[in-house]
């Protein structure tokens, strides 16, 4: 398996991926996400592959790209509340149905900590959604553990 920065022509499947995750989402929350991988999803990509701020890495077994995540440079500067935050933010990750459990997404991690100590970032953030347990239980075996909690209540 290699773990590399993706090149453009790299992209198609990496939406592919991306709709895995969107369809896993519309299931987990339906009243938050919406069912289908419109064009404006599919072009968005582009923006991401674009950004400097930003970079998609994949992971490649076999010639076949089967995991990705979405990298983000975040800074957010000192206000009257917080310090200053500079940090990578893993914004998507995704792995193919068909290769979990396999090692990819370890892979992954290990592939982005590395580059992330590289550039000079202390930390790494990641959201996820509370119905994907899967999700929650690979990243706590990763090393990512909780330190901010979203809630709601429906009413």
């Amino acid at each position: 398996m290699e773990i590399h920065f993706a090149q453009e022509k790299d992209l198609n499947r990496v939406n592919e991926l991306r709709k895995q995750v969107n369809d896993l989402h519309v299931v987990g929350k339906p009243e938050v996400f919406k069912p289908g991988f419109c064009d404006e999803l599919r072009n968005y990509i582009q923006t991401i592959f674009r950004d400097p701020e930003q970079r998609i890495v994949v992971a490649e077994q076999d010639g076949k790209i089967c995991g990705f995540a979405v990298l983000h440079h975040i800074y957010k500067p000192e206000n009257p509340f917080m310090y200053e935050r500079d940090f990578l933010d893993i914004d998507e990750f995704c792995v193919d149905e068909a290769f979990r459990r396999q090692g990819v997404a370890s892979a992954m991690v290990a592939f982005i900590k590395n580059w992330a100590k590289d550039q000079g970032y202390h930390r790494i953030e990641l959201n996820m959604w509370e119905f994907n347990q899967d999700a929650l239980a690979f990243y706590e075996q990763a090393g990512f553990v909780t330190f901010r909690r979203y809630m709601e209540m429906m009413i």
